[in-house]
Order: C-alpha cells, then sequence, then structure tokens
C-alpha cells in the first residue's frame, strides 16, 4: 500500500480556560490521543456528539492551529519543526469546506474572483490562465460561465457549497478537510453535495477527512470511521465492520439512534442516558462510565486504551462481552 498523505500520531490540544478571578485555570482536553492515517482517495469519517473534538481536530489537520503535542505528517512531511515555506507547501496540501457556505464566502466579491484568489497568492499564472482553470472548475462542480461575474447572495445554499467545494479544490490539494459540509442544505441538496465530492474525489485522487454528526451520510460515503468521544477515539476501523458490528457501546447507541428506511423490528432501540461530561471535570477512568450499561468497576478508575479486535480498534474494557 502506498504511503499515507496523512498521519496522526496521539494528536492533542489542550487549552487553558479561565475559572474566575480566585480559581486557578482548567485545562480542557479537547484532543487527548488521537491517531490515524488517510490514504489518497480514500474517506475518514469522524464522527460523535457535539463536544467530542471533531472540529478541533479539523483545526489541527487543517494547520489552523497548532497540536500540543504528538505528531502530524502531511505527505510524509512532519509539521512541528516546519520552515516558514515548508508551512505554505503543507497548506496547500490541506483544504477545508466550512459547515456554513456563506459565512466561509465574502460577500462584496465576485465569486470568480474568490476562486482566483488561491491562484493569485500560490501560483505565477498570469490573469487569464486563472480565468481559464477558475472557469474549468466551475464547470467541474456544476456552475455555469455566468456564474463568475456574481455574487454570493445571488446563490442558494447548494450552489454556495459547490463554490466553497470548488475553491478548496483550486490548487488540487492532497487532502480535503470537510466538517459538516452537508448539515446547513436542504436534505433534497445534500445527495447532490455528497455525489459532487465523490465525483472530485474520483478526478483529483484526494484524501477526504469527513466530519459530521449524520451517520447515514457517513455510511455512504466513508472507507474507515473513528468514533470520538470526549476528545478520545472510541472506536476506529473499516466502516463496513463498524457498521454491521459495533464493538463500543457509545457506537452501539449512535447507531440505534439513526433513522432508517427499514427498521428492524428485533433490535432494540440504545438510549444513551445522561449529559456529556464537562470538559472542564471530566470523570476518572473511563469517560463514557456514567452513561454506559456495560460499566464494570474497572471503567471507573482505568482508561480505556485502543486495542486490535475483530478488525478494528476499540477502547473499551468489554468490548468482548458486547460484542457477542
Amino acid at each position: 500500500m502506498d504511503a499515507p498523505i496523512l498521519s496522526a500520531r496521539e494528536l492533542t490540544r489542550h487549552y487553558s480556560v479561565s475559572r474566575g478571578l480566585f480559581k486557578p485555570a482548567a485545562n480542557v482536553q479537547a484532543l487527548n490521543g488521537v491517531s490515524f492515517e488517510l490514504h489518497a482517495g480514500k474517506t475518514l469519517a469522524v464522527v460523535g456528539e457535539s463536544g467530542c473534538g471533531k472540529s478541533t481536530l479539523a483545526r489541527a489537520l487543517t494547520l489552523i492551529e497548532e497540536p500540543s503535542s504528538g505528531s502530524l505528517q502531511i505527505a510524509g512531511q512532519e509539521v512541528a519543526g516546519a520552515s516558514r515555506a515548508e508551512r505554505k507547501q503543507l497548506r496547500r496540501d490541506v483544504q477545508m469546506v466550512f459547515q456554513n457556505p456563506y459565512a466561509s464566502l465574502n460577500p462584496r466579491q465576485k465569486v470568480g474572483d474568490q476562486l482566483a484568489e488561491p491562484l493569485v497568492i500560490n501560483t505565477s499564472l498570469s490573469r487569464s490562465e486563472r480565468r481559464e482553470k477558475v472557469q474549468a472548475m466551475m464547470q467541474q462542480v456544476g456552475l455555469r460561465p455566468e456564474h463568475y461575474q456574481r455574487y454570493p447572495h445571488m446563490f442558494s445554499g447548494g450552489q454556495r457549497q459547490r463554490i466553497a467545494l470548488a475553491r478548496a479544490m483550486m490548487l488540487q490539494p492532497k487532502v480535503l478537510v470537510a466538517d459538516e459540509p452537508t448539515s446547513a442544505l436542504d436534505v433534497s441538496i445534500q445527495a447532490q453535495v455528497l455525489n459532487l465530492f465523490m465525483d472530485l474525489q474520483k478526478t483529483f485522487n484526494t484524501g477526504y477527512v469527513f466530519i459530521s454528526h449524520n451517520l447515514s451520510v457517513v455510511r455512504h460515503v466513508a472507507d474507515d470511521v473513528l468514533v470520538m468521544y470526549l476528545g478520545r477515539p472510541a472506536e476506529m476501523g473499516p466502516s463496513e465492520r463498524i457498521y454491521e458490528r459495533p464493538l463500543h457501546p457509545y457506537t452501539r447507541a449512535l447507531l440505534s439512534a439513526t433513522p432508517t428506511i427499514h427498521p428492524d423490528p428485533a433490535k432494540p432501540k440504545i438510549k444513551i442516558v445522561g449529559e456529556l461530561p464537562n470538559p472542564l471535570d471530566p470523570p476518572a477512568g473511563c469517560a463514557f462510565h456514567k452513561r454506559c450499561p456495560y460499566a464494570s468497576e474497572r471503567c471507573l478508575s482505568e482508561v480505556p486504551l485502543l486495542r486490535p479486535l475483530d478488525g478494528r480498534q476499540v477502547a473499551c474494557h468489554n468490548a468482548e462481552t458486547i460484542g457477542a
């Protein structure tokens, strides 16, 4: 197998949060020991509840924020210690599509100029060459030539996301990080945009990190799935294995809550009781133990580490019992 285009090893991102005048600052572990590899043309989906660290991971992968510790390599190049020129190249190699397409576009700038901007900054192409490249990319994402001179407010939500995707792909990056790219769109438009994502991936052989809370969408786009809970990986492995036989109780609950067209009456619904723990004061042991129906004494004091089991990795002391 080819070398990974994106590799994370024990990636962490901690924040110091003030708790008031007379209290010491708290340390929030937004990311805590995330490791994975992404290969060209493949999609890794990152799923979990709000507050589990998905967007923090996205900001770390796109070099918007520095990891607190751990290793991050893009196309074999270690990010930590990279020179300014090397970082500029690395930022070309990893692009991002945000959740709200309108918020990520400049309302005062014509669409054609916004799509050409990455080429202005990163290439020495002439004006006519840039326009030619922009129009070719617009055609690939389903936009017409006359859209070049229009402003973002003149487009629908689905068209704006096409524009945002076109801008991210202008430099033909090795990795595209998509942070909830369809959640702000109507259901009728979501499938069109997802199909466009897949078509562009085949064309450019781009690796995707697809961040979503919609497990129905993830099942159709992901090769591998990383389930996160309170900044830690809970389960990670091939999409088919995780969907067919989830081993972590959190993964089982997430999949149980996913709407399906033909629900299986033989499968009981699994409900997660309680709220996500306070990240300022996480529980000892397994962070999920207060909400887990399978929690044992060991779970109260010992943090479960990712370990190989049944073709994936799972961070649960009782995974064998749950998967039996």
